[in-house]
């Protein structure tokens, strides 16, 4: 079987879109948009607007990341968690590299279990520590979040400082989202310089 030209992959696509869409369902691509039926009978598209956060976490910390997702979203942003948006069967360590160089911030959630686990966390934040390199040094990407009392990695805690979401939840969100959202607006007054 030979691969698909670029073009033939485009056209698949919105064939795909067009299918679904005539069907009365909606699609949605990530970092791109969503794409509905229209009141008019047409396609209706909404841009993706909400700024993209990547939640990194050892497995024990599941609920406390579903929360601070679900605090994410109702705030306007779009967080990202594995157990939500990985797919059956989907290349997973590939999709999470693709997930977090696309991402407008890194959140990397420490606890006491995490912090000294190997596996996919650690991968995950290395990672993250390289596209950060690619950045300039005064935006910021990587958010250490401390979910307990835990010792943040030196590596990370010498550079960058963490927000704490414990003893008091309400409080450590508040400084996250503010920092979300300043430099969410910082970015975008430096894109608007670039147009200019």
């Amino acid at each position: 079987m030979r691969a698909k030209k670029p073009a033939d992959a485009a056209g698949l696509v919105a064939r795909i879109v067009r299918e679904c869409v005539r069907e009365g369902a909606a699609v949605e691509i990530d970092g791109i948009g969503r794409f509905a039926p229209s009141r008019k009978g047409g396609l209706g598209f909404q841009p993706q607007t909400r700024p993209r956060v990547f939640l990194a976490y050892g497995e024990e910390d599941l609920a406390a990341v579903r929360r601070l997702a679900s605090a994410l979203r109702s705030r306007g942003f779009d967080p990202w968690v594995d157990k939500v948006k990985l797919l059956p069967g989907q290349n997973w360590p590939r999709a999470i590299e693709n997930a977090i160089e696309a991402t407008d911030f890194f959140i990397g959630c420490f606890s006491c279990s995490s912090v000294s686990k190997r596996g996919t966390f650690q991968g995950e934040l290395r990672f993250a520590l390289e596209c950060a390199r690619r950045m300039p040094l005064d935006e910021v990407f990587l958010i250490p979040v401390r979910l307990d009392e835990c010792e943040v990695p030196p590596r990370i805690r010498r550079a960058i400082q963490y927000v704490d979401l414990f003893p008091n939840w309400d409080a450590g969100l508040k400084k996250l989202e503010r920092v979300l959202w300043a430099e969410s607006r910082q970015r975008n007054r430096r894109r608007l310089r670039l147009v200019c």
